[in-house]
């Protein structure tokens, strides 16, 4: 009685016909692993296992370090929730690129959807920045030494370089100024940015009625109500990447290093995290001179003109915006795929 009582007021209030009758008729073609979706369940969970630990984290370089360990030890299940925040961060990332890349190759930014592609790649190079500012949270030897490097590399851009690097360490050098920078990144704008992007990109999406991207088993012709697929066939996924996460937070937990010390060399053999291996190689291969010309700063802008072409590559293809084929820009998509990955691996076991 009282539910038929609570449903009646409702409905004298709200009208839910029309969404009943929406998700009853409404039908959208099942795709089997949609790398998109995915990629939004797993930022949902980082907000949640964010969230959690944020009660308990000090973001203090005189206690932040010990706060991590204290969350790790003291806290009940803290192990678990930090763990399961590091795996689905890292998830997260690759499953980002994978969808990225996964459409220059398909070429789904055709016919007028630019800006998809663009707010995808925003929404990437967002994503790297919360690995960053996350990553020194933990403010150990090999995070300050990260982040000096990453940050440091910011320089080598012409006339906004200082003035970013400034910016991003809260002076001219990596210090606790620099750790509640990076908190307040990444606690507050990262994710109403990620927020903002994300509702756009979806938006967007849905507005051009967009129906190519890159699926793992290609994307099916079969047609179900949209309250089916969500309850059946996205859940089945949402929960085999949970179980995913779950099981490396497990049995692979991330150490924690040495708390940071402002005063301490460097360590050696440092590396940075793997979305930023590829770079960290690059500036490896280039002298520190190259004609009178400092080495690293033309590593620095030949990276920027590398992303910035990919950025800009659904103006830059003509044919596609045609609708024609573009088998040149498939060949420069593999070979940004190819040079990354390389030099990921190569960066990874050197």
């Amino acid at each position: 009685m009282n539910f038929l009582r609570l449903k009646g007021w409702f409905s004298g209030r709200y009208d839910f016909r029309e969404l009943a009758r929406l998700a009853k008729e409404k039908t959208r073609t099942l795709r089997r692993f949609d790398f998109g979706a995915v990629t939004r369940f797993l930022i949902a969970l980082q907000f949640v296992t964010g969230m959690t630990l944020a009660f308990y984290y000090v973001p203090h370089p005189d206690f932040a370090h010990k706060s991590i360990i204290d969350i790790v030890t003291k806290l009940n299940m803290g192990w678990f929730f930090r763990s399961f925040h590091h795996w689905g961060a890292q998830l997260a990332l690759l499953f980002l690129f994978i969808h990225l890349f996964g459409t220059l190759l398909t070429k789904s930014y055709r016919n007028h959807r630019e800006f998809v592609w663009f707010t995808g790649f925003i929404l990437l190079g967002i994503s790297i920045f919360f690995g960053l500012s996350g990553y020194l949270l933990l403010w150990d030897d090999r995070a300050l030494a990260g982040v000096k490097v990453a940050t440091g590399g910011v320089k080598a851009l012409p006339v906004i370089g200082g003035f970013l690097m400034a910016f991003l360490r809260g002076g001219i050098d990596v210090t606790g100024e620099t750790l509640t920078r990076f908190y307040a990144f990444h606690v507050s704008l990262l994710p109403l940015a990620t927020l903002f992007l994300v509702s756009l990109h979806v938006n967007i999406r849905k507005k051009e009625k967009s129906r190519t991207g890159f699926f793992l088993f290609g994307q099916g012709n079969a047609h179900a109500p949209i309250l089916n697929q969500k309850l059946y066939h996205d859940l089945i996924v949402w929960l085999l990447v949970l179980g995913a996460v779950a099981t490396l937070a497990v049995f692979l937990p991330p150490e924690i290093g040495i708390k940071a010390d402002l005063l301490a060399p460097t360590p050696e053999n440092i590396k940075p995290e793997w979305y930023f291996l590829f770079v960290f190689q690059t500036l490896k291969l280039f002298p520190g001179q190259i004609f009178g010309l400092n080495g690293e700063v033309i590593a620095i802008l030949l990276i920027a003109t590398a992303m910035a072409i990919l950025f800009l590559l659904p103006l830059i293809d003509k044919k596609s915006s045609r609708g024609e084929p573009s088998p040149l820009f498939t060949w420069v998509g593999i070979a940004y795929i190819a040079y990354i990955m390389i030099m990921t691996i190569v960066g990874y076991l050197s």
